[in-house]
């Protein structure tokens, strides 16, 4: 929520001080056009009071905010649309509702999926249809947690929608081509939102320690410690914030003018680990990582990976590291290595973190106890080996293409065996050019899945080579 900012003069408020709907209580209060948000009080939490107020504000998000981008032309109020907010806390979803109203002008309601239900969602439409009939009122509706909505639910958004009776402005941390209703699709903006980047955080982090909304410049922050919470944040300024604060409460508990490491570590429970993403740490425990899972450590594997995760690796990476070596270190010994690493990237990338972890662990713990074997990438590489000293030779006339016009007269296609025409489904025939007869780039072991090819191998060798 902290990678957005509302209009130059409009103060933040905290979700759960938004206009919300609540059938125990009544309707909620409502902002008029040309009115400001409630401003923060003191007492709020540091990540309300440091949200932004102005676009100048704005940290991340770059990729919606560029000049004519739909969230741009939103936010100054030229082109007003319902949109869908798509990304992970605190990037900017309940901010940009704000945001939206602000610059439209607009009364403002909020809604919350988690308590509402068709009651409160027609109520809130009729009374938005009454006041844009009879006072030329616009309404701004922001729906938190949307895909937390029934169909039935979302389906009672669609004709407002549709005529603009409410500007819907609906945030999700879920794929909304999963969790909302193909019709409320079609009729709203799909904006998806990242998670912020490390500097992004971190100059969140030095903002708040020096402006009056925040800290005020009463207390320093080391290195170390902004380094720690920029880890601690992986990408969400809040999470970032609501850590800054807890350890700011804690020195100035003891009179402490500087917020060390020491200090951060204590109040969120969390230790420091030592990496540097762009140091030797990160090579280091990376290829401790890789030659764990070659030398079948699996304990070994788990702890490397559980530092790269708690140090804020990008779990893509990982993902990625996890496929070349199950091709690398495993291939045909175990020919389900490699299905189980691209399952876990393509896990990481739908459920993102924390939960990817699973999936990264169970990838790991599958190739570290898995039959071990480097055949494939031997193979391959004595393959290239031979292509690059230009041992190439011609394409033998029988295996050429002969679906053209005058292929046949070249020789093209003349004499090939069809292997199928045989019990067997194997028969003599040579393959490899003259120059490669007899050459053998594959040699499996006979470790795991790969002793059955170990003997199957030869025989094919020996049928196809007639010898």
């Amino acid at each position: 929520m902290f990678a957005l900012g509302v209009a130059a003069n409009v103060n933040a408020v905290a979700q759960d001080e938004l206009f919300t709907v609540n059938p125990d209580v009544g309707p909620p209060p409502e902002r008029t056009e040309g009115s400001s948000v409630q401003a923060a009080p003191a007492e709020s939490p540091l990540a309300v009071r440091m949200r932004p107020t102005s676009l100048d504000e704005v940290v991340g998000q770059q990729h919606l905010l560029r000049e004519g981008a739909p969230l741009r032309r939103l936010v100054e109020g030229a082109a007003p649309a319902s949109v869908l907010l798509y990304g992970p806390p605190g990037t900017g979803k309940t901010t940009l509702a704000n945001l939206v109203s602000a610059a439209t002008g607009r009364r403002f309601v909020a809604m919350s999926a988690l308590s509402a239900g068709v009651k409160e969602v027609r109520g809130v439409i009729e009374e938005a249809r009454r006041r844009r009939n009879y006072n030329a009122e616009n309404t701004v509706l922001f729906i938190d947690e949307v895909h937390r909505f029934s169909k039935t639910q979302q389906d009672a958004l669609l004709g407002a929608v549709e005529d603009r009776t409410v500007l819907l402005v609906a945030a999700t941390t879920e794929n909304p081509s999963f969790s909302v209703v193909s019709p409320l699709l079609s009729r709203s903006l799909v904006l998806q939102l990242r998670p912020l980047g490390d500097e992004d955080i971190r100059a969140l982090i030095k903002r708040a320690l020096t402006d009056e909304r925040g800290l005020g410049g009463e207390l320093q922050l080391t290195e170390d410690a902004e380094a720690h919470l920029v880890r601690l944040a992986s990408g969400d300024a809040r999470r970032a914030l609501t850590a800054l604060e807890a350890a700011a409460d804690a020195a100035s508990a003891t009179e402490h003018k500087t917020i060390d490491l020491a200090i951060v570590e204590s109040t969120v429970d969390k230790a420091a680990v030592r990496y540097d993403r762009d140091g030797d740490q990160h090579y280091d425990v990376i290829s401790a990582f890789i030659k764990s899972i070659r030398g079948s450590d699996v304990d070994a594997a788990l702890h490397y990976l559980a530092r790269m995760i708690e140090a804020g690796e990008d779990p893509r990476f990982l993902a990625r590291r996890l496929v070349v070596h199950a091709s690398e270190d495993i291939g045909m010994a175990d020919p389900t290595a490699l299905q189980a690493a691209v399952a876990a990237s393509h896990a990481v990338q739908f459920i993102g973190m924390p939960e990817g972890r699973l999936a990264l662990a169970q990838a790991t713990i599958h190739l570290a106890t898995a039959p071990k074997s480097n055949a494939v990438v031997a193979g391959i590489d004595a393959a290239l080996a031979d292509v690059r000293a230009g041992r190439i030779g011609t394409v033998p006339p029988h295996l050429r293409d002969g679906h053209y016009a005058g292929a046949a007269k070249l020789g093209n296609a003349q004499g090939y065996r069809y292997p199928h025409d045989v019990a067997e489904g194997v028969l003599a025939q040579q393959y490899p050019p003259d120059e490669l007869v007899g050459e053998d780039y594959y040699n499996p072991t006979t470790r795991g899945a790969e002793r059955t090819l170990a003997e199957r191998v030869p025989k094919l060798r020996r049928t196809i080579r007639g010898s």
